[in-house]
C-alpha cells in the first residue's frame, strides 16, 4: 500500500517537471482567497466600526428634532418625561460654527447647549480628560473635544482655563450673521473617535442657558432621551413617531444599528456570493490542467498500475496534485487578500463635513478557514473527474499510448 508520503512526493515532483502550468494554475486559484479576504475583510471591519460607534451613542438614547413644520417645547419635555420606560429628558440647542486654531487650521465645531451632565449618559464611554464640568449657570464655560485642542500630531495647543473665538452662524432681523463667540476651555474631553450622527471631538458642549445667551437661540432644536432599559426604546420609539407624525423626527440609535446590522448581513452574503464566483472559474482551471497532465502521463500511469498501483491509488495520487496547487494558491491568496485589506482600509472616507470613518480589516480566524476550505474544496473538485478518468485507465493501453 502506498505511503502518503510517497503520494506528496509524486504529486510534487509532477508539479516541478510541469512548473510553469502549475504557477499559472496555483496563481488562478489564488484569486478567489485573496478577493474574498480582501473585499469582506474590509467591509466587514468598517460594518464593525459603524456599529460600535452607533452602540456607544447610547443604546437607550432617543432623539426628537425640531423641523421647520414643528419646535419642540418645555410641553414637549415634560411629556417625554412622564412615558412609562423613560429615565430622563434634556432638551438641547444645537449650532454650528468656525473655530481657528493657533497653527492656522480652520476647524468645523459643532456646539450643543443642554445639561451636561446628560450628555454623558446618552454618548457611551465619553470622559473627561482635565479640567471639571462647568455649572448650569456658566454659560460662557464648555467642554470642549479633543481634536480642537490638540492638532494631528498630539500637540496641546490650547490649555485648560483658555478662552477661545468661534464663528457662529445667528439670526438677526431675518438675516443670518456671523458673530464671534468667547468660550472658557472649562473641560478637555478624552479622545473618543469619529463617530456617527456625533462627533464628540468636533464639538463643544455648553450649559443649556449658553443656548439663547450664547448662541442667540430662542427655540429647542430638539429634546434628548435616555431609556430606562434598552427593551424599551423600540416601543418608545414607535410611540414618539406616531405622536409626531409628519411633524418632528425621531432617532433611535439603537433602531439605526439594528437596520445597518441587517443591511450588512445583506451585502456580506453579496460579497461571499461574489467572491465565490473566482473560485468557480478556479475549478475550471485546476481541471484543465489535470485533464492535460493525465493525457500526457497516460503511459506513467500505465506503469505505476503495472508496478501494482490500484486504481484508487492511481486516483489519490492525482487528486493530490490539486491538493496541492489549492493549498498553496489558497495560501498566496490569503496573504495577498490581507495587504489588499489593509491597502483598502487606508482610506478615510468621509460623511459630511465633520464625519470621517477609519477602520482596520477584520481578518478573522473564521474567515481564513472558511477560505482555506473553500480553497482546499476547489482543488478536490477540480481534479476528482481526471482523477477519476485516470484510475479507469487500463494497463495495457496505457503502456501502448504513444
Amino acid at each position: 500500500m502506498i505511503l502518503p508520503t510517497d503520494v506528496i512526493r509524486l504529486a510534487l515532483n509532477v508539479l516541478r517537471e510541469r512548473k510553469l502550468r502549475a504557477i499559472l494554475t496555483i496563481i488562478g486559484i489564488a484569486i478567489g482567497p485573496a478577493a474574498m479576504v480582501s473585499i469582506i475583510g474590509t467591509v466587514e471591519g468598517y460594518s464593525q466600526v459603524i456599529t460600535e460607534q452607533l452602540s456607544s451613542l447610547g443604546q437607550n438614547t432617543i432623539v426628537i428634532l425640531s423641523t421647520e413644520r414643528y419646535t419642540v417645547t418645555d410641553n414637549d419635555v415634560m411629556y417625554v418625561k412622564g412615558l412609562k420606560g423613560v429615565y430622563d429628558a434634556s432638551p438641547f440647542y444645537l449650532a454650528q460654527a468656525t473655530f481657528r486654531r493657533s497653527d492656522g487650521k480652520l476647524i468645523k465645531v459643532t456646539l450643543y447647549a443642554t445639561d451636561l451632565k446628560f450628555v454623558f449618559k446618552a454618548i457611551g464611554s465619553l470622559k473627561v480628560k482635565d479640567g471639571i464640568i462647568p455649572p448650569s449657570g456658566a454659560y460662557s464655560a464648555g467642554m470642549v473635544g479633543y481634536d480642537i485642542v490638540y492638532n494631528e500630531k498630539g500637540r496641546q495647543l490650547i490649555r485648560l482655563g483658555q478662552a477661545i473665538t468661534v464663528s457662529v452662524p445667528i439670526p438677526q432681523d431675518s438675516e443670518i450673521k456671523v458673530k464671534s463667540r468667547t468660550i472658557k476651555v472649562s473641560c478637555i474631553l478624552e479622545k473618543y473617535g469619529s463617530a456617527l450622527v456625533v462627533n464628540p471631538d468636533t464639538t463643544i458642549f455648553l450649559p443649556k442657558a449658553a443656548g439663547p445667551a450664547l448662541l442667540g437661540a430662542d427655540k429647542y432644536s430638539g429634546i434628548l432621551i435616555a431609556v430606562k432599559d434598552p427593551t424599551y426604546v423600540s416601543s418608545l420609539t414607535e410611540l414618539l413617531r406616531r405622536r409626531y407624525e409628519g411633524l418632528a423626527e425621531v432617532i433611535s440609535f439603537q433602531q439605526i444599528a439594528d437596520a445597518i446590522g441587517s443591511v450588512i448581513k445583506t451585502l456580506d452574503f453579496l460579497l461571499y456570493s461574489l467572491s465565490s464566483a473566482a473560485f468557480m472559474v478556479a475549478i475550471t482551471g485546476i481541471m484543465a490542467t489535470m485533464f492535460t497532465s493525465v493525457v500526457e502521463r497516460t503511459r506513467e500511469i500505465g506503469v505505476l498500475k503495472a508496478i501494482g498501483f490500484s486504481s484508487i491509488e492511481v486516483l489519490v495520487t492525482i487528486l493530490s496534485e490539486g491538493f496541492i496547487m489549492s493549498l498553496i494558491g489558497g495560501v498566496i491568496g490569503i496573504a495577498t487578500g490581507t495587504i489588499g485589506a489593509y491597502l483598502l482600509s487606508a482610506k478615510r472616507f468621509k460623511i459630511g463635513q465633520t464625519i470621517t470613518i477609519v477602520a482596520s480589516p477584520s481578518i478573522t480566524p473564521t474567515l481564513i478557514g472558511e477560505t482555506v476550505s473553500l480553497a482546499i474544496l476547489i482543488g478536490i473538485l477540480g481534479g476528482l473527474i481526471p482523477a477519476y478518468r485516470a484510475s479507469k485507465i487500463p494497463p495495457v493501453e496505457a503502456l501502448r499510448y504513444e
